[in-house]
């Protein structure tokens, strides 16, 4: 894959990459360090519990958010089509934009061009109770089963799986205390195997029965962890580490993104940045002749409706970036449904690019052209970056100075010892 391919993919905050490199490649690592460090200051025995309860519980949800929410909507997708209804249909056609899109719009105007796909529409909107229940019935499933998995089930497997190694933590440490063992003993036994990663909770749960909806999953998931908490000072400490990780997770990156773009000016991504073709072509000015004329609606739908513009610099990265949906032949698919002010912002992005660019000279071209490459890519390594930072340093460190206000103890609340934590102050 190409490098603008890799940072178009992790700046696109509406997929699933800026996670999986936010999450399991900085935040979770860190955060498992962050753990052990903090709780060492007052018991090296619960440090090594903590980080083994932090590595279960964040690698166990990342595992549920990038595979198991797809699974289910994927198992969903096959049982709606069982039924013998297409998914494909997006539910907001059913109400009707004259002139523009709809379900009854797009089946007399694709009748013909697109027929297999309208009958998918008609199956659709024969059956418009059946379909509405079936796809009400998928966003449920796809989160009240990873909600209950991640705030419920799991946290109780962990603190079970946690339960007799922290009472035989501290009937040891008792047992220190009172027969005053030596240093080297104390260090053999937290390197003991009594301490680990491992643990029978994955054979559980295999045994239990089978991005927006992350934002929703995550809303759900943070209610179980603070209803499951061990105690109270437990539950303030959770309500406040997930509080700031939905903002920081869904919220700050594209408030970053927006911010980074209105400085740099470069609203397009690396990757039609890096098109030889997209180059050429507002090098020599074609670029501006081959976009919808204006951002009009009419002229928007008028211009991605016409498949002799299939081949179009405009159709090619539409599709790509998801702001239409044609077939190989250029015909839309009728069953999408095509947001508007997002279309017409892609192509005013492109056009605001092609001006900039038209009057400037070869050598002044290839700087502006190289320069907004680059700044482009910055922007969205600095915003990973950034809320990598916030998510993976800054807010544990919030949240290790919090649980000191609250608890005046800076181990984990779930796990240290009743005399380690002074009554809370809220």
């Amino acid at each position: 894959m190409k490098i603008a391919n890799i940072i178009s993919a992790i700046g696109n905050n509406n997929s699933v990459y800026p996670l999986i490199v936010r999450d399991c490649g900085i935040e979770v690592p860190t955060k498992i360090a962050l753990t052990y460090e903090q709780n060492k200051k007052e018991s090296k025995g619960i440090a090594y519990l903590a980080a083994r309860e932090r590595f279960l519980d964040e690698y166990a949800v990342s595992a549920v958010w990038l595979g198991g929410i797809p699974l289910v909507g994927w198992l969903c997708d096959k049982y709606i089509k069982a039924k013998g209804l297409n998914p494909k249909v997006n539910l907001k056609l059913f109400k009707e934009e004259n002139g523009i899109q709809g379900i009854d719009y797009n089946i007399e105007k694709f009748k013909t061009t697109a027929p297999d796909a309208v009958k998918d529409l008609i199956k659709a909107k024969n059956n418009k109770k059946l379909y509405e229940k079936l796809l009400a019935s998928k966003f449920v499933a796809s989160t009240t089963i990873p909600i209950l998995f991640m705030g419920f089930i799991l946290p109780k497997l962990i603190f079970a799986s946690s339960a007799k190694k922290i009472e035989n933590l501290r009937k040891k440490e008792a047992a220190q205390k009172s027969n005053k063992i030596s240093f080297l003993q104390r260090e053999r036994f937290y390197k003991s195997g009594d301490i680990s990663f491992k643990g029978n909770w994955i054979a559980k749960a295999a045994n239990f029965s089978a991005q927006d909806k992350m934002a929703v999953t995550d809303g759900g998931y943070a209610l179980g962890r603070v209803g499951t908490a061990r105690n109270k000072n437990e539950a303030y400490d959770i309500s406040f580490k997930m509080a700031g990780m939905m903002f920081l997770n869904f919220v700050a990156p594209k408030w970053i993104e927006k911010g980074l773009n209105k400085l740099t000016g470069v609203e397009l991504d690396p990757v039609i940045l890096a098109d030889k073709d997209f180059i050429k072509q507002v090098k020599d000015g074609t670029i501006l002749k081959r976009l919808p004329v204006s951002d009009r609606v009419d002229d928007l739908m008028k211009f991605i409706d016409d498949t002799s513009n299939k081949d179009t610099l405009f159709m090619k990265f539409a599709n790509k970036f998801n702001k239409v949906k044609t077939f190989d032949n250029g015909v839309r698919d009728p069953r999408a449904y095509v947001d508007i002010k997002n279309l017409a912002k892609f192509r005013n992005d492109i056009e605001t690019f092609a001006k900039k660019a038209e009057k400037l000279s070869d050598n002044t071209f290839k700087l502006f052209v190289k320069k907004s490459r680059i700044a482009k890519s910055a922007n969205i390594i600095t915003n990973v970056a950034l809320s990598s930072f916030l998510l993976a340093f800054a807010l544990p460190k919030a949240q290790f100075k919090f649980r000191k206000w609250i608890t005046g103890s800076d181990l984990e609340p779930g796990l240290a010892p009743a005399e380690k934590i002074v009554d809370n102050k809220v």
